[in-house]
């Protein structure tokens, strides 16, 4: 099983680990600092290095409980100790966009209820989207609700993650949006929490910004409807 150092500390940049399995190209190692795509968060970049080999990843993949490195050169053998260098500014991006989609799905819920709970989202590099089950807004709410949630970012929130225990989880309203969401609660011991204090908490396994202020302005770029009851939100972020 994969340590998944990212979970505890989303900053970290640098880490040794050692090769666990070697694949081809394929690598797994005792612990990684590397974000395997899933839950609409690409996937970390970076390199592994070996001795005098540097592996560029190409992609990281979750399988159980193990990350797998997919790297654009075969890996060295079990038991190597390697550097694993995060891609600092792809990660942080992410972490950006990806507590900022957590605020936006906030202030969605908070105004419109169960008329506007989230089905989806998706982090590109330089933008991200939001699906909402509803069929009450239009592009104008939907611009309304961006600029309240700058409102909320401004307040340099504080944000946690950790852990509690499946039955407390299932005790808290809210924490999963969707059937999916809840059912794969139901299926764990514990549950990883991100809380931004006094706004939002949602069980997640992503990478976020310790404090709202990071985030930066949210740019409100584009609002799809792709059917009856469901709408899209594209935005952007601004540097803080």
């Amino acid at each position: 099983m994969t340590e998944k150092v990212y979970l505890r500390d989303s900053y970290l940049r640098e880490i040794e680990s050692v090769v666990t399995s070697s694949d081809g190209n394929m690598i797994c190692l005792d612990r990684t600092i590397f974000y395997p795509r899933g839950g609409g968060q690409p996937s970390d970049s970076g390199t592994i290095v070996f001795g005098e080999i540097r592996l560029n990843l190409l992609e990281v993949s979750k399988e159980g409980e193990e990350v797998v490195h997919i790297a654009d050169h075969d890996g060295p053998p079990v038991g190597s100790r390697v550097k694993c260098i995060l891609d600092w500014e792809n990660r942080y991006a992410c972490m950006r966009m990806h507590t900022a989609i957590h605020m936006l799905d906030a202030v969605f819920t908070k105004t419109l209820g169960t008329l506007g709970l989230s089905t989806g989202s998706q982090i590109y590099r330089d933008r991200a989207r939001v699906d909402f089950s509803t069929e009450s807004i239009s592009r104008r709410d939907a611009e309304d609700l961006v600029e309240r949630t700058n409102i909320e970012i401004r307040k340099d929130h504080e944000v946690k993650a950790y852990e509690i225990s499946r039955e407390e989880a299932l005790s808290i309203e809210g924490l999963a949006r969707t059937r999916p969401g809840y059912e794969l609660i139901r299926k764990l011991e514990t549950v990883r929490i991100v809380d931004i204090v006094g706004l939002d908490r949602q069980a997640d396994g992503g990478t976020h910004v310790s404090r709202t202020s990071e985030i930066g302005i949210m740019t409100f770029l584009k609002f799809e409807s792709k059917g009856r009851n469901n709408k899209r939100v594209y935005f952007t972020l601004d540097e803080p």
